[in-house]
């Protein structure tokens, strides 16, 4: 299982343990001040010594034990920088991913579109760039269906009057879509659209639109996500900010996991210096039942890297995302 796939499974806590966000030179070293030179000297400067340390670490703890130096796994080193290129912000994997259990949904190794032999009917083709739906799902319609005429059967309704014979169907392939998030990878998404570009300033996009649902009551929760990061001389598709918001946001969720997960995801795809992402919402079931709040919204925010790290770098992005 591929450590992407891995991240609609993760807790916050989880995903902050999967950020390595240690390879970043302290703050004052990297107060941006437009000055290229400064990303170069201390990258590599900053890896050679850390990697070092690291290495003698390993020496004495390796002469400590009696075992030989060199059958010893070296610890994990920096990413190694070039040029003017900034501290790349990696993600952690131990080797600790669990393989699937077959429970969860797989996505297909090709391509499934409308003209596919067997998906002439499939009814989640619509968008051929990220929908390629197993059809193990379009198979659970009918269970669904069922499920959906119990529920209008339990609150008292006659599923069979003229208005609701077809909503079992209606809703069952309404969540579905919905949900279609979990059928999805970031894979999918990126489809080579990660370019090398000699570019180390920030890049925002604002106000993407998200729609989830919330996994403790089942209803929706929606608003609006800005993406920042820094990039390491490799740019990502600006359309594609948005489709990882889609990925994410099409799942059952609560909005803290949400927010880590697209940042995670963004990090996996152009190891930047940093990302920054805000994400703010209004939740129905804050809206429409407990405190009936109709003007409150929540917001939530992960800093990684640069932006974590640097006080005026994360001052900047704040402030775009906040201009009109």
């Amino acid at each position: 299982m591929s450590f992407t796939r891995q991240l609609s499974e993760m807790s916050a806590s989880e995903l902050n343990d999967a950020i390595d966000d240690t390879n970043f030179p302290q703050a004052h070293i990297l107060s941006r001040g437009r000055n290229n030179s400064v990303c170069s000297t201390s990258s590599i400067s900053g890896t050679s010594s850390l990697a070092d340390r690291q290495q003698n670490q390993t020496e004495e703890a390796t002469a400590i034990a009696g075992t030989p130096v060199e059958e010893v796994a070296p610890a994990p080193a920096l990413v190694p920088v070039a040029g003017n290129q900034r501290p790349r912000l990696i993600l952690k994997t131990n080797g600790s991913s669990p393989d699937s259990d077959g429970t969860q949904p797989k996505t297909p190794m090709t391509p499934r579109t409308s003209t596919t032999p067997g998906h002439e009917k499939c009814t989640f083709h619509h968008d051929l760039e990220l929908d390629h739906k197993p059809p193990t799902r379009e198979a659970l319609l009918p269970d669904m269906a069922r499920s959906y005429r119990l529920l209008l059967g339990g609150l008292g309704e006659n599923p069979d009057r003229q208005g609701l014979i077809k909503t079992p169907e209606r809703a069952a392939k309404a969540m579905l879509y919905f949900t279609k998030g979990y059928d999805q990878s970031l894979e999918d998404v990126l489809n080579g659209a990660v370019f090398d570009e000699d570019h180390d300033e920030m890049v925002v996009v604002k106000d993407i639109e998200m729609f989830s649902m919330c996994e403790h009551h089942l209803v929706p929760f929606y608003g609006k996500v800005s993406i920042g990061y820094l990039p390491c001389n490799k740019i990502l598709g600006l359309s594609k900010l948005a489709r990882i918001v889609e990925i994410f946001s099409r799942r059952l969720q609560v909005q803290e996991r949400l927010t880590k997960q697209i940042a995670v995801a963004v990090t996996q795809a152009v190891q930047p210096a940093g990302v920054a992402v805000v994400v703010e919402g209004v939740h129905m079931c804050m809206v429409m039942r407990g405190v009936q709040k109709i003007n409150s919204k929540t917001v939530t925010s992960t800093m990684l890297g640069v932006f974590r790290d640097d006080p005026k770098t994360r001052e900047e992005f704040l402030n775009l995302v906040n201009s009109k």
